[in-house]
């Protein structure tokens, strides 16, 4: 249901955007070496083909984010979508075909990428490849597109950073609604907790109280709040990291259970920012806890990855707000919600290793999906 009204989200503002018109007129009168004339700026659909490539989270609301701007723009598309989640991708261009699409402005790819990948990023009628998923497959695509546009939304390594003044019932369960929900498969999920050291105890204490009350299990019933992770080897993933990560130091609260794809969320504290579990992406249910003791060394340690996706902030004080909105190194900063929060219009993307800058959201999309041309017309 979640899922569905993302979507709905989606396509309810694709619809609006495509009735507005953002073209720009400019006065060509305004300095002495001007004419009497306006320019005017038109948006035009590209001349190729768009390339989609979707991930498995989230596996229908990806691929609207794609095919709905395309759709609002006049485009046309070649949709991949993720070789583990095929069908709503398909089940979602079957609704737009019924409801009247023509068949030409989409088509669904299905098979190993391995296969067909590099055809749908160097085929001469493609004009840009937009990808959301890993940060080795992004850059293996930046580097093999060549000469056309390329919008990448990658990987993240998020924090919420919990300052000395913070609501710590409010922040903990933030923390873990952001850890645990989707089975922490999102880009933007929390994936580190940076906790002042002031409030770490009390903050730590109701991370593991909240854990232990987080139901998993089948993700088929309706009783448990998360289910299992994409696959086996993803779970196993998990595991080995928390395993390093207590044989360097850190301390294991609660969780790292694992049988078959099923991990249960886990909490592990006395975190170094160099150990693999906090330094990379952790893409499942881990909540590694990191103290620190000034708003200085927060940001030190949140910007110390390769990622800068989102972010989240648990402070009342606008001084500390003011510094983590011009300091952290993401493309958003939340305060007092999870770093994933966010409209389907609103623009959305990260700098670093998750993403070139290109912003997605629907309005960014279109955007990014069109030619911006200019005309100009005497204007006595």
């Amino acid at each position: 249901v979640y899922e569905a009204g993302r979507v709905s989200d989606v396509l309810l503002f694709g619809a609006t955007e495509t009735l507005k018109d953002d073209g720009q007129i400019f006065s060509c009168d305004l300095t002495p070496h001007g004419k009497k004339r306006k320019v005017y700026t038109h948006r035009a659909p590209l001349l190729g083909v768009i390339t989609a490539i979707t991930p498995f989270n989230h596996p229908m609301n990806q691929v609207a984010h794609k095919v709905v701007p395309s759709i609002a723009t006049n485009n046309r598309m070649v949709l991949k979508p993720s070789e583990k989640v095929p069908f709503s991708g398909i089940l979602f261009a079957d609704i737009l075909y019924e409801a009247g699409l023509p068949p030409e402005m989409l088509s669904v790819v299905t098979g190993d990428p391995r296969e067909i990948a590099d055809e749908l990023i160097t085929n001469p009628l493609v004009d840009l490849v937009t990808f959301t998923g890993g940060v080795a497959i992004g850059k293996y695509i930046a580097a093999k597109a060549g000469y056309r546009r390329v919008v990448l939304e990658l990987g993240g390594n998020d924090p919420i950073i919990v300052m000395e003044d913070a609501d710590i019932d409010e922040a903990s369960t933030l923390a873990v609604q952001g850890s645990y929900k989707n089975s922490g498969q999102r880009c933007t999920a929390v994936k580190r907790m940076l906790v002042h050291e002031t409030v770490a105890g009390r903050f730590t204490e109701q991370i593991v109280e909240k854990t232990r009350a987080w139901k998993f299990g089948d993700p088929a019933d309706k009783v448990n709040d998360m289910g299992t992770v994409i696959d086996e080897a993803a779970a196993r993933s998990f595991e080995a990291r928390v395993n390093e990560a207590v044989g360097l130091g850190a301390r294991l609260l609660v969780g790292n259970q694992r049988r078959g794809a099923l991990y249960a969320p886990t909490v592990i504290d006395n975190v170094s920012p160099e150990m693999t579990v906090a330094k990379e992406e952790t893409f499942g249910p881990v909540s590694p806890i990191i103290r620190f003791g000034s708003i200085d060394e927060a940001i030190r340690i949140s910007n110390g990855t390769a990622y800068g996706l989102s972010s989240s902030v648990c402070t009342n004080r606008l001084d500390y707000i003011t510094r983590f909105v011009n300091e952290l190194h993401v493309g958003s900063v939340n305060v007092r919600e999870v770093p994933g929060y966010r409209l389907e219009l609103t623009p959305f993307g990260g700098i670093k290793d998750s993403g070139l800058g290109y912003k997605e959201g629907v309005q960014e999309a279109i955007k990014s999906f069109t030619n911006l041309k200019t005309y100009s017309l005497p204007w006595q």
